[in-house]
C-alpha cells in the first residue's frame, strides 16, 4: 500500500465549505461607482428619478405630418409613430413642435412627454500637437486648386525626395554589403 496524500482531503472539505458557506465571503467587493462612467453620472442618475414608462426620443417632419419617436424603457425597443396612429401600446393625441412636447395615452392615463436631451460625455480634450513638419525638400502646404507652375513645382520636388530616398537605400545597401562578414566555404 502506498502512502497517502496529505492532501487529497481537502480536495473534497474545501469545496463542500465554500458551497455552504462556511468559508467566509469569497468573492470582492464592488466598486460603489462605475470607473467606466463620468465622474458626476452616478449624482446626475440619482438627481434624475426614476424614468418614465416610455419616453418622447424624437421629432420628424414627414409628407404625412409629424412623426415621433417613442422609446419603450421596458421592451428597450423604439418605433416612429404618426398622429393618433394606433396599434402600439401608445397613441399620439396632440403635439407641441415648437416646445418639444407631445401628449400620449398609454395604458389608459394621459401623460405629457418632453423630447430627452441627449446625454453625451465627452472623452476630454484631444491632445492635438503642432501639425507635423513635411518632409525635407516639401513644400509645406499643398494648394487645393494649383496652378500649371505650382504643380510643376510640386512634382519636381516629389521626384528630387524620390530620388534622395532611393540613394540613401543603395547606400545603406552596400554599406551593409561590405561589412558583412564573409560566407563560410562551401564543402
Amino acid at each position: 500500500m502506498g502512502m497517502r496524500h496529505p492532501y487529497r482531503g481537502l480536495r473534497a472539505v474545501v469545496p463542500a465549505l465554500a458551497a455552504m458557506g462556511m468559508a467566509g465571503p469569497l468573492h470582492a467587493d464592488l466598486a460603489p461607482v462605475s470607473p467606466f462612467l463620468a465622474p458626476n453620472a452616478a449624482a446626475a442618475g440619482a438627481a434624475a428619478g426614476p424614468s418614465s414608462p416610455i419616453e418622447l426620443r424624437g421629432l420628424m417632419p414627414t409628407p404625412n405630418g409629424l412623426a415621433f419617436c417613442i422609446f419603450d424603457t421596458a421592451k428597450k425597443k423604439s418605433v416612429w409613430i404618426g398622429m393618433n396612429e394606433t396599434g402600439h401600446d401608445f397613441v399620439v393625441r396632440s403635439a407641441s413642435p415648437e416646445s418639444d412636447t407631445i401628449s400620449v395615452d398609454y395604458q389608459g392615463k394621459s401623460m405629457k412627454l418632453t423630447l430627452k436631451a441627449a446625454k453625451v460625455d465627452s472623452a476630454g480634450a484631444a491632445s492635438l500637437g503642432p501639425p507635423s513638419a513635411p518632409a525635407p525638400g516639401l513644400p509645406g502646404r499643398v494648394a487645393l486648386n494649383p496652378n500649371p507652375a505650382d504643380e510643376q513645382k510640386r512634382l519636381d520636388a516629389v521626384a528630387q525626395e524620390v530620388r534622395r530616398r532611393r540613394q540613401e537605400r543603395e547606400k545603406a545597401a552596400q554599406e551593409a554589403q561590405n561589412n558583412a562578414p564573409p560566407a563560410p566555404p562551401n564543402r
